[in-house]
């Protein structure tokens, strides 16, 4: 199996026509204040299958924070079936709604594994608002949102 592409994004959907829908793609967050979580990102994984990757599959997902701690994980099982005749072989779009927790500044990542075997690692680099002109200092007792 091929990683075809990986992403973060505000929201995605596959059509009823099997089509792969994505809105809002993004690689950098800033946010008002830390620890933050951003909620219901979307990360979108496109699959390219071959013959030779039919049956059962396991993929996972964990979110590295930029000091290398593991934050989250999980594994799920993607059964792939035979490619129609005359296709070179199967897409396999993966949708994943998560809320990321966000606990330093820094490069986040997504790392992606096949069958335990790691085999991407997405960036998301997560920042403050510079201080400065235009800058806007939080009150005290503001919560840690979400900036962009």
């Amino acid at each position: 199996m091929q990683i075809q592409f990986a992403l973060f994004a505000d929201a995605a959907n596959v059509s009823q026509e099997g089509k792969l829908n994505i809105l809002g793609v993004f690689d950098a967050l800033r946010v008002a204040g830390l620890p933050s979580i951003h909620p219901r990102a979307t990360f979108v994984l496109r699959l390219k299958a071959s013959a030779e990757d039919v049956g059962a599959h396991e993929v996972g997902l964990a979110w590295r924070n930029p000091e290398g701690t593991i934050l989250w994980s999980s594994t799920g099982q993607l059964d792939v079936g035979a490619a129609p005749d005359g296709a070179d072989g199967v897409d396999l779009p993966l949708i994943a709604v998560l809320d990321l927790p966000l606990d330093v500044v820094g490069l986040y990542r997504m790392l992606v594994t096949l069958d335990g075997t790691e085999v991407a690692g997405i960036p998301l680099d997560v920042q403050l608002p510079p201080m400065g002109a235009g800058a806007f200092p939080l009150a005290p007792g503001a919560p840690q949102g979400l900036v962009s």
